[in-house]
């Protein structure tokens, strides 16, 4: 386990241990995050790296990660824990038919960890070989205003309640990280009890510099063109603009056919890994694909 980091400084070089480039604005409100004990909100478009900053802690700090992920209609019981009900039934007739059991007992046995599945969240408040895990609770805006308001407890008082146990607590807090793509509005409530920081995509240097990071057999003026290229996307009017794990999985893809320059014809081929609706799709072939590109090589061509 590696101790937790003692500047700003050192928090962004864990990060980009685990080739996470990040800002000096988001390593600090992470440092504050771990050096407060506090859960992290993160919020952004959907690709912006919200949920590798958990992965990237996790992995920089020897901790586990506990990943909750979220959907419509998630409730307490798929989140904290469940009971084994086909072993509970088995104990149940193994013990009807040994006669006579103490029902109270019985039932003391039953309700017990034996029986006793853990979920994401009670697994999070319970002790973890290398320290405290980290939990990621990741896009809680897909989930509905309930089971926010049951979230209150844990990210509160680092507890769970179980009803037929009690309240669980955690000895060590994990840390906790909670993202958001802001399909709609998280309440107040639980944004009070978190820092709140807005992932936004990076300029051109800083993608360029993930890039390096995430695709280092990429040329450099490949890298370029595909970074160029990716952020006039961004200003196109699309319905789901290309975000940083678009721009890394192209690389990939170019990299994969062995291009060493981008062309439109490449460029046609391969849009499925940057844009994920046919609509957009559409708008970007052909000659507005040519037209961006042109626009790129302008950019780049020396002085």
């Amino acid at each position: 386990m590696t101790a937790l980091p003692s500047s700003i400084d050192d928090t962004q070089t864990l990060l980009e241990g685990q080739n996470y480039v990040c800002g000096r604005a988001l390593a600090t409100v992470v440092f504050l995050a771990l050096r407060l004990g506090r859960p992290l909100f993160l919020e952004g478009e959907a690709g912006t790296g919200k949920t590798e900053i958990a992965k990237a802690l996790a992995a920089g700090l020897g901790r586990r990660l506990i990943r909750l992920q979220c959907y419509e209609g998630l409730d307490a019981s798929s989140a904290v824990y469940e009971w084994n009900f086909p072993a509970q039934m088995v104990a149940i007739r193994a013990a009807e038919a040994s006669g006579g059991a103490d029902k109270a007992a019985l039932q003391a046995e039953l309700f017990s960890d034996d029986y006793l599945t853990a979920r994401p969240l009670l697994e999070a408040m319970q002790p973890q070989e290398g320290g405290p895990p980290v939990l990621l609770i990741d896009e809680l805006d897909r989930t509905d205003e309930p089971f926010e308001a049951f979230l209150l407890e844990a990210l509160s008082d680092f507890q769970v309640t179980i009803p037929e146990i009690g309240t669980i607590k955690a000895a060590e807090p994990p840390i906790v990280i909670v993202t958001s793509n802001r399909t709609r509005e998280v309440h107040d409530a639980l944004k009070r009890r978190c820092l709140y920081h807005w992932v936004d995509y990076p300029d051109f240097d800083r993608e360029l510099e993930i890039l390096a990071a995430r695709a280092p057999e990429a040329q450099h003026a490949l890298s370029q063109q595909i970074v160029a290229f990716v952020q006039k996307l961004r200003t196109e009017d699309l319905f789901k603009k290309p975000g940083v794990a678009e721009t890394i999985d192209w690389a990939k893809c170019l990299l994969a056919l062995d291009a060493l320059t981008m062309s439109p014809e490449v460029i046609a081929d391969t849009l499925g890994a940057i844009l994920k609706y046919q609509d957009d799709i559409q708008k970007i072939q052909g000659s507005e694909a040519k037209r961006i590109l042109d626009e790129v090589r302008a950019e780049l061509a020396p002085a």
